[in-house]
């Protein structure tokens, strides 16, 4: 499924003077299908809000410009936004919040239910189980467990186990590393990785982390005051070192590093990813000393 927003604009509080801020500014994006996209800005920047109109959850006004994502049209007031929201999971900043039922089992199951009614009980434990384990989770462990008993990763694994339980093919995560230690941000970042292309075919993150989303998003679009100010591939947008500081942005370690060669007269290129960096540290330098 292709997202494509044309001239999108939303304002919180329209009819107050003294409330109203406008959000968006005539933003136009387009995510491929099979995409890990990411969207970074400071807060503020109009990050959630534009991807909380990816599956409904904000509404697009009256000449407030267009959303198109795969057969669903936004701009449509017939739209089903039943059938886009099991098409577009969505996965808020700590996740675990979203947890409600008494029940692991009942937890995730709560989309199959909500979504394909005409699925039987043996269904729905079947495809509940299914994503579960997909999710790292011994499933006849902590089925019937509260989800509120488990730890903070298990809890976070669970919430998603919620949402691709619907097979969506867009997932959308709102800081999915927020919290974690570097070791469980390491596992996490791997489960998306899993997930990505079998499970759902496009992932959108939101991120203040530059070295999460330059190490795996192949591209990125920059929000400042509701406008896009910057978008492409990762190398394409951290070469732009100037405007990415201008707008109180840090570069990622990798870009940082690449300037600092390059200001020693010693630049090289890459992709920015660690690995990339550091072959082409090695195949300029070979065993010199820097």
């Amino acid at each position: 499924m292709r997202v494509e927003t044309k001239d999108l604009t939303f304002t919180y509080s329209p009819k107050s003077k003294a409330l109203s801020v406008q959000a968006l500014n005539g933003i136009s994006l387009i995510i491929e299908s099979g995409d890990f996209y990411g969207i970074i800005g400071q807060t503020g920047s109009g990050k959630s809000t534009f991807v909380q109109h990816l599956n409904g959850l904000i509404k697009l006004g009256k000449n407030c410009g267009s959303i198109k994502i795969g057969e669903f049209d936004l701009t449509d007031k017939k739209c089903n936004l039943k059938g886009l929201r099991a098409k577009v999971g969505m996965v808020f900043q700590y996740p675990e919040y979203q947890l409600f039922a008494e029940t692991v089992k009942d937890d995730v199951a709560f989309a199959l239910k909500n979504f394909y009614s005409d699925l039987n009980d043996s269904q729905i434990e079947e495809k509940v189980k299914d994503a579960v384990q997909l999710v790292g989770l011994d499933y006849d462990r902590i089925k019937d467990k509260s989800p509120f008993e488990l730890s903070g990763g298990q809890k976070r694994r669970v919430a998603i186990a919620g949402v691709i339980v619907a097979r969506p093919e867009i997932l959308v995560l709102d800081e999915p590393v927020a919290g974690l230690d570097p070791q469980g941000k390491k596992e996490f970042i791997e489960l998306l990785h899993r997930l990505h292309g079998d499970v759902v075919k496009t992932i959108v993150i939101v991120s203040h982390d530059m070295d999460l989303v330059v190490e795996n998003c192949n591209r990125l679009a920059v929000f400042s005051k509701g406008e896009i100010t910057l978008e492409g591939t990762p190398k394409q947008v951290f070469s732009n070192k100037v405007k990415i500081l201008a707008l109180g942005l840090a570069l990622p370690t990798t870009a940082y590093l690449s300037n600092c060669l390059a200001d020693a007269g010693k630049g090289i290129e890459c992709d920015l990813t660690v690995d990339g960096f550091i072959n082409a540290v090695v195949e300029k330098f070979g065993g010199e000393c820097l």
